[in-house]
C-alpha cells in the first residue's frame, strides 16, 4: 500500500509541477494584438510583422488541468503532512473531496523552430514543434478501496482509463483576405509519431473468499512504440501468463500522419468594432507501424490466491501486508493477455474547436472585450472552457490581457503580457494562475498553465 500511495503522490506531484493540461496554445493571448502565436489558435489570424523564433524558446507552453488536487491526497494532521491513509482522516471526509471520476491531464507543446512572413498575397508560417499529452481517469471506488482496506468483502474499481501520446510536427500555414469582411487560413501539419499508449480498464469486480479472491475483469491496452515489449507474470491458480509491465528497447519514429488547422475571421461592415472568429485545429490522424495489444475479454472469472489473508497480524500474509501487496499490483487484478504485435493501426490526436467574439470600444479603441469558447474533442478526455477577457494595447510596443474562465475543470484567472519592441518580442502569461504552493514548490491545485516566448521581428 505504502509503495502504491507513494507512486500515486509522486505521479500527481510530477503532473502538477512539471507537465502537462490541455493548452495547445495559451487562450489568454487569443485577442491580444501582436501576440505572435495567435495563428496556432486560429490560422486565419496574421501578424503585422515577419518573425523568427528563438530556437527552443520561441513558444514554450506547459499546462495541466484536472479535478484531483494534491490537497485531496495530502492532509495536515497535528502539524505534519500525511496521506489520506492516516487513520485520523475519516473515510467520509476523504471521499467527500473526490469526484465520481477523478481526472488529471497534461499537455506540453514546444516550438523548436518557428517563423512567419508576408508572401503570395497573404501571411505564411512555418513551425517545427514537439508535443506530448498524458490523460488519466480514476474512479472514486479505487480510492475507496485503498482507504477502506479490508472493511468490505466486495469491491468494484471499474473505469480506470489512461493514455499517453508523443509526436513531432512540421507545420506550414497560409492566410489571406477574401474581401474587406472575411479572412481565412489553413495549416497543414506533417506528424511524426514517437509513441502512444492507451489503457481502457473497463470492469474489475472482486469478491473476497475464504482463501482467495474471485475476480471478474475486462480491459485492453495498446502500445504503439518502437521496441516496446510487455513483461509477464504467471497466475499461480490458472498457470496463465498476464501482462505485468512494459520493457522498452530504444525509441524512434513509430508512425506517420497528417493533420489540418482551419480558421476564419469575420469583421462585418455593418459593425466594424465587432470581430467574429472560429477555428478547427488538429483534424488528422497518425498511422502507427505496429500495435502491441493486450486484452482481457471478461468472459471467464478467475481466482487469485496471490492474496491470501490471515487474521493473525504477525503472519507474513496478514490483512495489512496482503492488502499492501494487492494495492501495489493492480495488473494482477486485470490480468491482460499479451496478444503480441497485431499490425499497423491509426489513431486521432484530438481536435480542438475555438469560437470567439471581440468588441472594440468606439470611445477608446485601444481596449477590447472578448469571449472565447474552446472545446477539446477527445472522447472520454474531452473538455470545454469559456473565457471572458479584457484586452488592451495602450501603446505601440505593449499589449496585455486579463481574463476569467469557467469550464470542465472549474474557475480560473488568466493573464498575458506581450512586449513587442523594434526587432524583439517577449511574452509571458498564464491561463490558470498558480495558487498556493506546497513547501516543495508544487502547486496544490492540478490546474496550472504557463506560456513564455522570445521572438525576433523584422
Amino acid at each position: 500500500m505504502k509503495k502504491y500511495i507513494n507512486q500515486l503522490i509522486a505521479s500527481t506531484a510530477i503532473l502538477l509541477s512539471t507537465t502537462t493540461g490541455f493548452a495547445q496554445q495559451t487562450r489568454s493571448g487569443y485577442f491580444v494584438d501582436e501576440y505572435t502565436y495567435r495563428f496556432q489558435m486560429n490560422p486565419a489570424m496574421e501578424n503585422y510583422y515577419n518573425f523568427v523564433g528563438m530556437p527552443a524558446l520561441a513558444n514554450m507552453n506547459i499546462a495541466m488541468n484536472g479535478n484531483l488536487h494534491l490537497t485531496d491526497i495530502l492532509y495536515n494532521v497535528d502539524g505534519k503532512t500525511t496521506t489520506f491513509l492516516n487513520p485520523n482522516i475519516s473515510t467520509e471526509r476523504f471521499l467527500s473531496n473526490l469526484s465520481n471520476v477523478n481526472r488529471l491531464g497534461a499537455d506540453i507543446k514546444l516550438n523548436i523552430l518557428a517563423g512567419g512572413f508576408d508572401a503570395w498575397d497573404g501571411y505564411n508560417t512555418v513551425a517545427i514543434s514537439a508535443r506530448s499529452v498524458v490523460d488519466a481517469r480514476l474512479p472514486k471506488s479505487m480510492f475507496a478501496m485503498l482507504k477502506e482496506g479490508i472493511e468490505n468483502k466486495e469491491y468494484d474499481i471499474s473505469g480506470i482509463n489512461a493514455r499517453a501520446l508523443a509526436y513531432a510536427e512540421l507545420a506550414f500555414g497560409h492566410s489571406r483576405d477574401l474581401n474587406d469582411e472575411w479572412r481565412v487560413g489553413a495549416t497543414m501539419k506533417l506528424l511524426f509519431g514517437i509513441g502512444r499508449m492507451d489503457a481502457q480498464l473497463y470492469d474489475a469486480k472482486m469478491t473476497l473468499g475464504t482463501d482467495a479472491w474471485t475476480v471478474t475483469s475486462r480491459g485492453e491496452m495498446t502500445a504503439n512504440l518502437k521496441g516496446v515489449k510487455y513483461k509477464h507474470s504467471v497466475n499461480k491458480s490458472t498457470g496463465k501468463e498476464y501482462v505485468s509491465g512494459i520493457d522498452m528497447d530504444g525509441i524512434g519514429i513509430s508512425g506517420l500522419g497528417i493533420a489540418f488547422d482551419l480558421g476564419a475571421v469575420y469583421n462585418p461592415d455593418f459593425c466594424p468594432d465587432l470581430t467574429l472568429s472560429a477555428s478547427f485545429l488538429d483534424l488528422g490522424v497518425i498511422k502507427w507501424y505496429r500495435a502491441m495489444h493486450a486484452v482481457n475479454d471478461g468472459e471467464t472469472p478467475f481466482n487469485s490466491d496471490d492474496f491470501i489473508f490471515n487474521v493473525d497480524d504477525k503472519k507474513p500474509n496478514s490483512f495489512k501486508n496482503e492488502w499492501e501487496h494487492m494495492s501495489d499490483n493492480l495488473s494482477t487484478i486485470y490480468q491482460l493477455e499479451d496478444k503480441g504485435n497485431t499490425g499497423s493501426t491509426s489513431s486521432g490526436i484530438g481536435a480542438t474547436f475555438n469560437i470567439g467574439a471581440e468588441y472594440r470600444l468606439p470611445v477608446y479603441d485601444k481596449l477590447t472585450f472578448g469571449l472565447l469558447n474552446t472545446t477539446r474533442i477527445a472522447g472520454i478526455y474531452s473538455w470545454t472552457d469559456f473565457r471572458l477577457s479584457a484586452n488592451i494595447a495602450p501603446c505601440d510596443i505593449f499589449s496585455a490581457s486579463a481574463n476569467i474562465a469557467e469550464g470542465t475543470f472549474g474557475f480560473s484567472f488568466g493573464w498575458l503580457a506581450n512586449l513587442h519592441l523594434t526587432g524583439f518580442n517577449l511574452f509571458i502569461g498564464m491561463d490558470h494562475t498558480l495558487g498556493k504552493l506546497a513547501k516543495q514548490g508544487v502547486p496544490l491545485s492540478s490546474n496550472a498553465q504557463a506560456n513564455f516566448g522570445i521572438n525576433f521581428l523584422f
